[in-house]
This record gives structure tokens, C-alpha cells and sequence, in this order.
């Protein structure tokens, strides 16, 4: 298994995916290429305390980076020679499984888009991060990607959120939910209402275990294995997730540290605060999935440390071994908005 990954892409660039790099081959014996500025990724190899390449790590030079302030519409287009668009071309032409980049999300999306491709018949490729829930996480699947969503969007992010639940979370038959504002099939606004529709038939036809409307407060609570929003609503979703998990762990280090009584209970309660804290770590899970592609693309956090980027590429060789891609192709033909009969008097005159 080969992972190509951008080593110029995000905030702590390159020594994180540098960093990422060497523990993914150590721990998970998979081959890693490294794109990007030649001599800054041997500078970051000597920080590590490596001077010559391991076994299983390659380098493969680019030039120019895609900084966060370029247009993410034509930033691969214009950049060329960045480590972006030379990662996604190495995916395109067969040289790797996978591509992981913590760089520029829009670029990331237009460029895998326009050189990797969707699969043949997907409206919109989605981004699908696994949230934290009661339930041991859920895929959310749009948070972003397209804003403004269709039925026909939602109905396949449904089937391709079930199948990512059933192959990397390893959830039989996984519950989907439509994040709504109600559970009752009347609430919402007409996007919310039409799929309602749409994925009520796909569950008659045995298709995915549909469960109804969710309400965000349900979903946190691990009501569902599978979230389908619009992008705009998930996003929303998302970060007031990630916000609330920021803000409890905050306060309760405040809680822990007011006396020496609560010192003495953070002390006993170690392990379980560790859990806690590991459960709402973004590194742990290490990147988002954009499924969809024909290829596997994962996007990891701008802020991604070492371990983040080595979780990132763990998620890749999950996603590229899972055959969701495989699953999606087969199963297009339920994907698609059903055919209107034509009037008897259309096209006539």
C-alpha cells in the first residue's frame, strides 16, 4: 500500500507530515511518498534525526506551495508545479492508493474534483468526518463540501455515508438519520421534506436502514451511525461539535485545578479524563474523507501534528482497502432521482 502525501499542505508543514510519514510506515508497513520542496523535506528528516531515507519513504519533488490566501478554484490550476496538484496527478496516473493533504480545503476539493474525478454518476463529492457521539462516533456526511444541497445530493450521501459506516466503522446494517429540526417527516424546509421522501423509498427497497428525521441534540447522543445534512448544515453541525468538546474540556481542567482537592480527584479520575479527552481529539480520527472521488482523498486538519498526519494516512489505507469506491459503482443505478414518465403530448406541435 502506497500513500502519497502532501508534505507542504498545512500549518505545521513539513516536519508534521514529516513526522506522520515515518510513524505510519513504522506502525503500519505501508510505503509513503512525500511531495514537496526536496530540500525542506530532508531538513525535517534531520530534525527527526534521520539522514538518509527509510525503507518504505520517497520523495518526490515539488516546487510550489498552495498557501491558504490563494483562490481555492484555481489555485491547482495555477500552482502546477505545488505539491497539491503534483500529489493528486501522482494519484491520478496509478503512482500511489491514496493522497492525504492538511492544505487548503477548497483547493484540496477543486483539484481532486477536476484530476481525480467523481465516480460516474455522483452529483457532488462529500466530505464525511467522524463525529464524536454516545453512540462511538457517527459519519457526517456532507459538513461542507456543497453548501447548498438537492435531494438527489442528499439521497447519495446517504448511501455513501452508510457504506463508509459499514466498512471502516464496521457497522452492520448502520442507522441514517436526516438531520432536521424535528423528527416528525412534515418539519424541515422542502429540501429536508423531498429527501425525507427519497430515503424513506430507499429503505422500503431494503437499500439503507433509514431511521427518519434526527434532531442534533439525538445525533450527538449516538441515535444514529449515519448523519445526512447539506453542507451548510453540517458545517454548522460540525463546528458547534467541535466547539462545545473544546469549551468542556476547557472547563473542566478550570474544575480540576481550583484546589487541592480537586488536584487529589483529577489524580484518581486520570485514566477516565484521558478517555475523555482522547474522544474529542480531532487527531485521533486524523482526517475527513472525500467520498465520492474515484480515488481516495483524504482531507487531515490544517493543524495537524505528527500523530494527526499519521492517523490521516491510517484512515487513507482504510478507506483505499474498505471498497466503498466498489460499492458506490455497483450501486448507482439506486442513486439517482427516479425517472418522470414523459407527458403523451411532449415534444409534439
Amino acid at each position: 500500500m502506497r500513500i502519497i502525501v502532501d508534505a507542504m499542505g498545512g500549518d505545521n508543514a513539513p516536519q508534521a507530515p514529516v513526522q506522520g510519514a515515518l510513524q505510519a510506515i513504522k506502525e503500519y508497513g505501508v510505503e509513503v511518498v512525500l511531495v514537496g520542496r526536496g530540500e525542506d523535506i530532508l531538513e525535517a528528516l534531520k530534525k527527526e534525526g534521520v539522514g538518509e531515507l527509510p525503507q518504505g519513504l520517497s520523495i518526490t519533488h515539488a516546487d510550489q506551495v498552495v498557501e491558504m490566501c490563494d483562490n481555492p478554484a484555481t489555485a491547482f490550476k495555477e500552482k502546477k508545479d505545488s505539491s497539491l496538484t503534483v500529489g493528486l496527478n501522482l494519484l491520478k496516473c496509478g503512482e500511489g492508493d491514496a493522497f492525504v493533504s492538511a492544505g487548503s480545503t477548497g483547493a484540496l476539493l477543486s483539484g481532486a474534483t477536476l484530476l481525480i474525478k467523481r465516480i460516474k454518476g455522483i452529483r457532488r463529492a462529500a466530505m464525511a468526518p467522524v463525529v464524536p457521539t454516545g453512540g462511538g462516533g457517527a459519519v457526517l456526511v456532507d459538513c461542507g463540501a456543497t453548501a447548498e444541497g438537492t435531494p438527489e445530493f442528499l439521497l447519495q450521501f446517504s448511501f455513501m455515508g452508510s457504506y463508509y459506516a459499514e466498512r471502516v466503522l464496521g457497522r452492520p446494517e448502520p442507522k441514517v438519520g436526516l438531520l432536521n429540526i424535528g423528527t416528525e417527516p412534515s418539519k424541515g424546509t422542502a429540501l429536508q421534506k423531498e429527501t425525507y421522501k427519497l430515503l424513506q423509498r430507499a429503505k422500503e427497497e431494503g437499500r439503507i436502514n433509514f431511521v427518519g428525521n434526527v434532531e442534533a441534540r439525538e445525533a450527538v447522543e449516538g441515535a444514529v451511525d449515519v448523519i445526512v445534512a447539506d453542507g451548510y448544515s453540517g458545517n454548522i453541525f460540525l463546528k458547534t461539535v467541535e466547539g462545545a468538546g473544546l469549551f468542556l474540556t476547557r472547563e473542566m481542567k478550570k474544575m480540576f485545578t481550583t484546589s487541592l482537592k480537586t488536584k487529589i480527584a483529577a489524580l484518581l479520575m486520570k485514566d477516565g479524563l484521558r478517555k475523555f479527552k482522547k474522544l474529542l481529539d480531532s487527531n485521533e480520527v486524523g482526517g475527513t474523507a472525500l467520498v465520492g472521488l474515484a480515488k481516495p482523498v483524504i482531507k487531515a486538519h490544517g493543524s495537524s501534528n505528527g500523530y494527526a498526519i499519521k492517523n490521516a494516512i491510517r484512515q487513507a489505507v482504510e478507506f483505499s482497502r474498505s471498497g466503498i469506491i466498489e460499492d458506490i459503482t455497483e450501486n448507482m443505478g439506486y442513486m439517482r432521482l427516479p425517472v418522470r414518465p414523459a407527458a403523451a403530448d411532449e415534444g409534439e406541435g
